[in-house]
């Protein structure tokens, strides 16, 4: 039976939870079997550590009940916060929506590659936007629970896209095409 180890193809059921200073848990996401997590371990971006270490020689069929602390879950990135042009935000005639965009606000927003991401509106000027593109679960203990639902070794065609992304074409995606939620599942979101 083949075991998790980087190059496998790895499908995931879980649920998502984070957990607060009283221990008391609060639901984020669920994955179902029917649309699982899919990832190519080791190399699609982005997995979170503490799980990802723990899955590490873990076998199709394996339950997990695990907690992540903070340090090890979805780290804060200064990278992820940045200032953009205001006229990115403005209409024809050069005007802001200010019922949509204002200090705190969450946007959709699509990279250069296509992919959507969701940022914080920080700070306005004006000339500028400052976004935070961070995952919204940074900073916050988690728990997983679920079931490893496939190994299996990864196809040429499945890794070639992480291969094409470090050589600045494409996009490896976030964890296979079954994210689906700005808040992400352990990928970390579609960032």
């Amino acid at each position: 039976m083949a075991t998790i180890k980087p190059g496998q193809y790895v499908e995931l059921a879980y649920t998502l939870y984070t957990v607060g200073p009283d221990g008391q848990k609060e639901l984020v996401h669920t994955v179902e079997p029917s649309k699982p997590e899919t990832f190519i371990y080791g190399v699609t971006p982005g997995l979170v550590e503490g799980l990802a270490t723990y899955l590490d020689g873990k076998a199709q069929g394996d339950k997990f009940d695990i907690s992540i602390p903070a340090e090890k879950g979805f780290l804060y990135n200064p990278d992820d916060v940045v200032t953009l042009p205001i006229d990115i935000f403005t209409d024809e005639e050069g005007q802001i929506d200010t019922d949509r965009i204002f200090k705190g606000a969450k946007l959709p927003m699509v990279t250069a590659d296509g992919y959507q991401i969701t940022g914080e509106v920080k700070e306005m000027t004006a000339e500028n936007i400052t976004m935070d593109f961070n995952h919204p679960l940074v900073g916050k203990d988690l728990h997983f629970d679920g079931e490893i639902l496939t190994v299996r070794d990864a196809t040429p065609e499945e890794i070639q896209p992480y291969f094409a992304s470090a050589c600045g074409g494409g996009c490896g995606g976030c964890g296979g095409g079954s994210c689906g939620s700005e808040e992400g599942g352990c990928c970390g979101g579609c960032k």
